[in-house]
């Protein structure tokens, strides 16, 4: 059995894998060219074309506190058949965006990736005789990223079976055929996931089975603090209307800029949700102001604030 610890640790690698982020990045939009999965979101990266997008965003409409599920909710439709103009829809990007920022979403993304990815890989290594820490999160990146069954039946292919190899031989082993497939693969999107690979052989090189904090993973630490900080892009605060926005440095942050923002992309305003009121927020006021008969100073006051966000 892994400690909580453990069991984060290996959860952060992936999400280093997946967002660059220790924590994960729980409001993460993505798309990448000639993937099949389409839209991608959220602190572990889910799919529109697997039918998980759906699954989560479900999950999460149905909890009584989603701030966000009246915003979301008409999107599911969508979702469940898996409409691929979802992908090119800034509206809900937005939204997704903004989600992150609600508590619930998050312990919904938590509670959905725990059970839909980690307690899959976690028994899935105890019945091969996979007990390490690191060779637990070799598995569980096999779940978010694909394939763990094909290249679980070449590894034994090669090495035989965990007992018959040792585990360590088998992992070694089992990282060293997901990489060259991931490097020969047809997918060119692919290709450039070797990283992933690399990553855990240097932890094996380092002996790093037990995953004894502290480890840096792609140039990000993990370690007690990391692990216990608060998620990236994450905004509890200021409340709407607690001050105005304006461009100046350091640039604006927070909760109010991010509903500004929604609420300019809901009037149609092209605006990415991000949370930080830069020039493009200011040009998107002014835009916002101009076809509305304001004055415009690209400047949000607490009129202007209280009209978007309400």
């Amino acid at each position: 059995m892994l400690t909580q610890t453990q069991k984060k640790t290996a959860e952060s690698i992936v999400n280093i894998f997946e967002t660059s982020e220790v924590l994960g990045n729980y409001g993460q939009v993505t798309l990448i060219p000639g993937d099949t999965g389409h839209l991608t979101f959220g602190r572990s990266q889910t799919t529109l074309g697997s039918g998980n997008l759906y699954k989560l965003l479900k999950r999460y409409c149905d909890h009584s506190g989603a701030r966000f599920g009246e915003r979301l909710e008409p999107y599911l439709p969508r979702c469940k058949r898996k409409d691929t103009e979802l992908d090119e829809d800034v509206k809900l990007h937005n939204v997704l965006r903004a989600s992150a920022d609600d508590v619930v979403m998050r312990d919904t993304q938590d509670e959905f990736f725990d059970q839909e990815y980690w307690q899959p890989a976690a028994a899935a290594a105890d019945k091969l005789g996979l007990v390490s820490p690191l060779s637990v999160a070799v598995v569980y990146d096999s779940f978010i990223h694909g394939s763990w069954m094909r290249m679980r039946d070449r590894t034994i292919g090669k090495v035989g079976t965990v007992t018959e190899a040792g585990e360590q031989r088998w992992v070694q082993t089992y990282v060293k055929t997901r990489r060259a497939w991931l490097a020969g693969h047809s997918r060119g999107d692919l290709h450039a996931t070797v990283y992933r690979m690399d990553a855990f052989q240097r932890l094996i090189e380092n002996d790093q089975w037990q995953l004894s904090l502290p480890l840096v993973v792609r140039d990000k630490e993990i370690s007690e603090a990391t692990l216990s900080a608060t998620p990236p892009g994450c905004y509890v605060g200021p409340q709407p209307g607690s001050r105005i926005l304006a461009l100046q440095q350091p640039l604006p942050r927070g909760l109010d800029v991010r509903l500004v923002q929604l609420g300019l992309s809901d009037r149609g305003i092209d605006i990415r949700a991000d949370g930080i009121f830069g020039s493009a927020s200011q040009r998107c006021v002014k835009e916002y102001q101009a076809s509305n008969g304001l004055p415009v100073t690209g400047v949000a006051d607490i009129d202007l604030i209280a009209q978007l966000t309400g």
